[in-house]
């Protein structure tokens, strides 16, 4: 029986096996994979590190595995966005893999035979860990696994696992070597141990300078003005802009959508309660929620406040057993089923039916979309705006901040008016989180150094808060005097207007409200003796005079107990550290050119030339 079910499940096994592959550059180490998604490129040469070309073919390979393993992430379809993320997260995996498996040729780093069979009875890639044709008491059972592979495993099952194990093990081994030596010595341990364990309580003052000094105390005159402004050059420098003219079009459903969601939500109750259909089944064809959908909409055990509002109060109202009415959330219209329920958990079941665009409108939004498109490109924006009863806006947006009111993200559009428009001329369509977008161009601006005429306010301003907070200084020192004379820090917070606040027990590594997190006044407060008075301290243009009340040590012995725990810990982050260094090393010292975007336009200006013999 069980090696009947291992052999149904053949298919899948090889699916999530070559799903594996996907991450082959994604190490031990943990890399990041999040990346983006483009267009495949088509033909040639596309790129080169140091000198040795970089094939279309290669990255085409890399981008459709990571643009496939996003969009089973996900229902909806992938953003523009998204797509431009995958694509640069291929071009930068390639690189890293081409690096990476030249300097295992240069080190001689191999595996053998014997270490690739080694390797896949006795450590199986997570994926088929997690399968459950492996399971046994819902734990991975690697006898499972090894009669699987010597009985039923497909030949071409076997040639993926060769190859898994042929580009993971000699990475891990050169990985190995690049992070050894790593050791955290007991001295280093203590210090970070005593920072998270020992505490102190400490009475202070906080001097604010803009309350503690009227702004008619302070004068600015124009030479100060002056010579601030030629002082502090880089800081009136502004990125080069584009003034665009632009109109989005929305995406979101409206309110035929959400009424066609509940009827739909409806439809599939009635399945269920008088028609005979079985939830589960319903939840795996029907609900939106893909990881509970797999579970036959299975929710496990829910406790108070783990869900949102609505969920949580429709489950906890629900009669057990039975279907509840549509129940509406951010995430749709929900039809739960709760199988047993206490005062404070429910295990429930649901099928969610996502609130999206019906077909017909759908089909009416890409209509817009093409006319927008088209009636911007051959009359004008304004044209088109009018034509589709939409609003053209105008806005400034930077090359380094791709941001435009009212667009969840720009950075396509920022693409294109830095390196493809002319002033007139439109854009093409782009797509991002709700909406749909067009710009024009009207100007390109330059980086420029702002004129004095316009930072003057700006400048008088800083150069009031710097006087300021000078005379908060003279007030501070003046009272650290007077404490440690004797008077007492109630009387002289009445004097100043100020406020004795308590803080405490904290750590070094603690953030403190009203102090921080790892600054000067923290140190001070660790640095000082019971009941003695710190120095005037600093931190984020604010003054504080502190008393500590009580300081805890760090316990030695409890530190012994501990030690090695935390060193692995220390090391297992360090050689993480030093792993990501060694690529980012490797990256650098290569000449690596990126000619996607030469190719990309070289085939669009092939595609558009006539073709003899087609006319």
């Amino acid at each position: 029986m069980v090696m009947r079910q291992m052999r149904e499940n053949t298919k899948w096994i090889m699916l999530i096996t070559a799903l594996a592959f996907v991450g082959l550059m994604v190490f031990e180490w943990g890399m990041d994979l999040s990346g983006r998604s483009g267009a495949e490129l088509q033909g040639g040469e596309i790129g080169t590190i140091d000198g040795e070309p970089v094939t279309s073919e290669e990255y085409n390979r890399v981008y459709r595995n990571l643009y496939d393993q996003q969009q089973q992430a996900q229902t909806e379809p992938l953003t523009s966005t998204q797509i431009r993320e995958i694509e640069d997260a291929a071009w930068d995996q390639l690189v890293q893999d081409r690096l990476v498996q030249r300097e295992l040729d240069r080190l001689g780093i191999a595996v053998t035979d014997e270490e690739i069979r080694s390797a896949a009875l006795n450590a199986p890639p997570p994926t088929f860990q997690e399968a459950p044709a492996f399971q046994t008491n819902g734990q991975f059972d690697i006898e499972k696994y090894r009669q699987f592979l010597a009985q039923s495993a497909d030949p071409q099952l076997l040639q993926q696992l060769e190859a898994y194990y042929r580009e993971l093990i000699p990475r891990n081994r050169l990985l190995q070597r690049v992070a050894a030596g790593v050791y955290v010595p007991d001295s280093e341990l203590w210090r970070i141990y005593r920072d998270r364990n020992e505490t102190a309580t400490v009475r202070y003052l906080m001097l604010e300078p803009e309350r503690l000094v009227p702004d008619a105390a302070i004068s600015v005159s124009e030479q100060e003005i002056q010579a601030y402004y030629e002082s502090h050059q880089e800081d009136f420098r502004q990125p080069a802009s584009a003034q665009v003219r632009y109109v989005t079009l929305d995406m979101r459903p409206g309110p035929q959508d959400t009424a066609a969601a509940l009827q739909r939500a409806r439809e599939l109750r009635e399945e269920v309660t008088t028609g005979g259909a079985d939830f589960g089944e319903v939840a795996s064809t029907e609900s939106s929620d893909a990881a509970s959908a797999a579970q036959g909409g299975s929710l496990g055990t829910i406790t108070r406040g783990q869900t949102v509002s609505a969920f949580e109060q429709a489950a906890f109202a629900a009669t057990v057993g039975q279907v509840t009415e549509p129940v509406l959330s951010p995430f749709g219209y929900h039809l739960i089923r709760v199988s047993e329920r206490t005062d404070s958990t429910v295990t429930a079941s649901h099928i969610l039916v996502p609130i999206e665009l019906t077909r017909d409108n759908e089909d009416r939004l890409l209509s817009r979309a093409d006319t927008l498109e088209d009636v911007a490109e051959s009359q004008s924006l304004e044209q088109a705006a009018s034509e589709l009863g939409l609003q053209v806006r105008e806005a400034s947006i930077a090359e380094e901040r791709p941001f435009l009111p009212g667009v969840s993200d720009a950075s396509e559009g920022a693409s294109w008016a830095f390196l493809e428009a002319e002033p007139g001329m439109p854009s093409p369509l782009f797509e991002a989180g709700q909406n749909f977008y067009i710009l024009e161009l009207v100007e390109r601006q330059p980086e420029r150094i702002v004129p004095l005429a316009d930072a003057t306010e700006a400048i008088r301003a800083r150069v009031r808060t710097q006087k300021k907070l000078e005379r908060a200084r003279e007030i501070g020192r003046d009272i650290v005097d007077r404490l440690r004379q004797g008077m007492d820090m109630q009387a002289i917070a009445e004097q100043q207007g100020l406020e004795v606040r308590n803080a405490g027990p904290f750590t070094r590594v603690d953030f403190v409200p009203g102090i921080g997190r790892t600054n000067a006044v923290i140190g001070a407060a660790f640095g000082l003796q019971p009941d003695r008075y710190s120095n005037l301290t600093e931190a984020n243009e604010r003054l504080f005079v502190l008393q500590l009340v009580e300081k805890t040590e760090a316990s030695r012995e409890e530190f012994e107990q501990n030690k090695e725990q935390l060193r692995a810990a220390l090391t297992s982050n360090l050689e993480e550290i030093r792993i990501r260094q060694y690529l980012r090393e490797l990256r650098e010292s290569a000449d690596v050119q990126d000619l996607r975007r030469e190719a990309a336009a070289a085939a669009r200006t092939a595609a558009a030339q006539p073709q003899p013999g087609l006319f």
